[in-house]
């Protein structure tokens, strides 16, 4: 018989990154409600019961058996010192066999926005996938005017390469997105 596998658990200078976990419910709901306007120019358009509480049973328990299988790793980012809530992290698409690769998406409450925590999280989560889960390259995509994003994912180490047209359904419309990615042994040089 298997053992269960080990919640992961990432530690930075000033974080803790998890799994979600229902009792984050209220934390989580406030904090996407007090951003909304902040995040929706962003994200994928948001579905009426997005801040429901079935809504986010549904995302814990997606969180858990994608983890269970080895194919994502979505984790919310909460501060040390005193567990607040920050925003969360997914590395999802995790790709077995001759690709090793995973596609990262991130997003941080409005408070917390431009303090370095995300850029933190990256970079730890990024060694936690290179050196932890073997993977060769991670990927991720912003629209292009998102120069606040653009600035983390450079700033972070990844590197631009190109545009994927009509990408992503964000805020009702196919957009397109940015691509930048991230190898455990680069070298192209700096962004």
């Amino acid at each position: 018989m298997l053992a269960p596998l080990r919640k992961p658990r990432i530690e930075t200078e000033r974080m803790v990154l998890r799994l979600p976990q229902h009792s984050d419910y209220r934390d989580w709901t406030a904090l996407r409600e007090g951003s909304a306007r902040f995040l929706q120019p962003w994200e994928p358009e948001w579905a009426r019961d997005h801040l429901s509480r079935r809504s986010f049973t549904n995302r814990v328990q997606w969180a858990s058996r994608s983890f269970g299988q080895g194919a994502a790793l979505a984790l919310f980012l909460t501060r040390k010192s005193d567990g607040v809530l920050l925003g969360a992290l997914t590395l999802d698409n995790i790709r077995r066999g001759p690709a090793q690769t995973g596609t990262l998406g991130y997003w941080i409450g409005q408070p917390h926005a431009r303090q370095g925590y995300m850029r933190e999280a990256i970079v730890a989560v990024a060694h936690h996938a290179f050196a932890r889960l073997d993977l060769s390259r991670l990927e991720a995509a912003c629209l292009e005017e998102n120069v606040a994003s653009r600035g983390l994912l450079e700033r972070s180490g990844f590197k631009y390469e190109g545009v994927a047209q009509s990408y992503l359904q964000i805020a009702g419309r196919w957009r397109n997105h940015v691509l930048y990615a991230m190898l455990r042994s680069d070298r192209r040089g700096r962004a």
